[in-house]
């Protein structure tokens, strides 16, 4: 499949991956590129029909897959890890047709997720073993759990769906996977190229909506569902899943707060504070959602934003020299305008606009808010956009307790000159990772989930990986 800016319209739509063939279906889902606001392409819409044979299928392969020991199935890991690097182009450039990022940060997305898998398939499955004496021998052993169903979001299609590949596939599970209907297509294509190099049935991928979604959650043949959403969609999902017990894995939303402290150099922080906020066009669950700083510094550090946010360049990601894309949907594009909308209509101070490309496109301006509290929607809520409030404090003990009154806490940050002192209000924090002088930073050796409402389990890490596996005990009296 070759993919050029000028023909956009030759693109070969991706298929559904069932039982190792790939399948296309009457119905179909209109893709739209977020930079063009056009249709580039129609992908098939799986019915519950192609889920009953997705899932038979994965049940078949489940009873090989998991007998190959890890290290067999690690090299297939490496394996399909080479084949989609060998097409990172064609699946970047898919993603950046169908999310809006800009074509180099769409790569470096699909980079990282590889990264991720050749690391998964470094490490061992820990055996605990808990007592080996004369009289028994008791052990810890991981088993696989089963068939996987995994539902992704659309910010980062196709590093989410790597996140959850590498875990279910090393750790003996065939997965099913769900994209974004908004965003189906490099990971439907994905699903095409592992099938060059995956037994049949052990990775499958349907495209469909949210009808599609919750016969996965409830479907009797499926034991696990690891998802990445909004919490309403978890909530949702866990409630679904009551009736067969489903072993789940949630990364929900977040409204992470940053907190600067007083003794911060702030023009060696400005740059890092704005990408933590607004990377990817701000569609980021751990992104930095609102910014808490010292009311004698709000100037300087306001100022030294808008030096930052006046030098991107927002523009179709496959142009050169794009900083930021657009915002991913009209739905999404929408709900962030009326959130600065409202702010400004309740007396905010919107002091930075950046501008937009002309024509057509889903281009919310790079937009700084000011003079705002934590009671205006804007700060209250997720707004998923290139937009920051930014707020104030003159007591350190009352800006920890603003900051942890959300439902949500999945990540935050503190920034500091001084890394004790940091850490001190760092520990005070309630997020499921609180970065210092960073935010966010993820790595797939280290564990990343929420707490509260934004999800349930982590992901990465081996303590991730385990999550797709159940604890099996091994009792031998001597």
């Amino acid at each position: 499949m070759s993919i050029t800016a000028d023909s956009l319209s030759n693109i070969t739509p991706p298929g559904l991956t069932i039982d190792g063939q790939i399948t296309t279906t009457t119905a179909v889902i209109p893709v739209i590129n977020p930079a063009t606001e056009s249709v580039f392409i129609e992908v098939p819409d799986a019915g519950v029909e192609h889920l009953d044979a997705a899932v038979a299928a994965a049940r078949r392969a489940a009873k090989h897959w998991a007998t190959h020991d890890l290290p067999f199935r690690q090299g297939i890991v490496l394996r399909l890890v080479d084949h989609v690097r060998a097409n990172i182009d064609e699946l970047a450039r898919l993603v950046t047709l169908e999310q809006g990022k800009p074509l180099a940060k769409a790569a470096g997305e699909i980079e990282s997720g590889l990264r991720g898998l050749e690391r998964y398939a470094s490490w061992a499955i820990p055996v605990e073993v808990i007592r080996n004496n004369d009289d028994e021998l008791i052990e810890v052993h991981r088993a696989p759990v089963g068939v996987v169903g995994g539902i992704t979001a659309w910010n980062y299609p196709l590093l989410l769906a790597l996140w959850k590949i590498g875990p279910a596939l090393i750790t003996g599970n065939p997965i099913i996977l769900k994209p974004s209907p908004l965003t189906p297509v490099a990971t439907l294509r994905l699903g095409e190229l592992a099938q060059q190099i995956l037994p049949p049935g052990v990775l499958q991928v349907l495209s469909g909506g949210d009808d599609l979604g919750r016969a996965m959650t409830a479907h009797p043949g499926i034991d696990k569902i690891t998802f990445t959403g909004s919490e309403r969609a978890g909530k949702s999902i866990m409630a679904g899943a009551g009736a067969t017990l489903k072993r789940l894995t949630l990364e929900l939303g977040g409204n992470d707060p940053g907190i600067v402290l007083d003794d911060v150099d702030v023009a060696s922080i400005a740059a890092d504070l704005y990408w933590g906020a607004l990377s990817n066009c701000g569609q980021v669950c751990a992104g930095l959602k609102r910014l808490y700083v010292p009311q004698h510094l709000a100037p300087v550090i306001e100022e030294a934003l808008a030096e930052v946010a006046n030098g991107v360049k927002l523009g179709n990601g496959l142009d050169d020299g794009v900083d930021m894309g657009p915002v991913q949907n009209a739905a999404q594009f929408a709900k962030v305008r009326g959130y600065v909308d409202d702010a400004a209509n309740r007396g905010a101070d919107v002091y930075f606009r950046g501008e937009v490309p002309e024509g057509p496109g889903y281009f919310h301006p790079v937009t700084l808010v000011r003079g705002v509290d934590d009671s205006v929607p804007l700060v209250r809520e997720e707004q998923f956009g290139p937009v920051l409030p930014i707020l104030t404090y003159t007591d350190l003990d009352d800006v920890i307790a603003r900051a942890n009154d959300s439902e949500l806490a999945l990540g935050a940050s503190v920034w500091s000159s001084d890394e004790r002192r940091a850490i001190e209000v760092a520990e005070r924090v309630e997020a499921g990772t609180v970065w210092v002088n960073q935010h966010p930073m993820l790595s797939s050796d280290v564990p990343f989930g929420g707490v509260k409402q934004s999800g349930l389990g982590v992901e990465q890490s081996i303590h991730g990986v385990l999550e797709y596996t159940n604890y099996r005990v091994l009792r031998v009296k001597r």
